[in-house]
């Protein structure tokens, strides 16, 4: 008896399920499914402008760069002593 009741609830559901693939059911239509769909062409666009502003910040770094330098080198234990500013 616990077997057939078994039975008759996964038939039922079985059956929805028919019934909502046979009507649509919730299923979106093709004109939403396409609407989230991001432009490709825009978004390379996009990318093209954040590379253009990387590349003049780097460039900015590199003409600090390119100037005389001067590298002061310190010991761990005197950068300990040293207070901080």
């Amino acid at each position: 008896m616990k077997n057939l009741n078994w039975l008759a609830v996964i038939v039922v559901l079985q059956g929805i399920i028919l019934i909502g693939q046979w009507t649509g059911g919730p299923a979106l239509n093709k004109a939403q499914a396409g609407a989230d769909v991001p432009d490709p062409a825009s978004r390379q666009m996009q990318m093209v402008d954040e590379l253009k502003s990387i590349n003049s910040k780097l460039d900015k770094i590199a003409t600090r760069l390119e100037g005389d330098l001067q590298v002061k080198v310190v010991n761990a234990d005197e950068a300990k002593a040293a207070p901080r500013k």
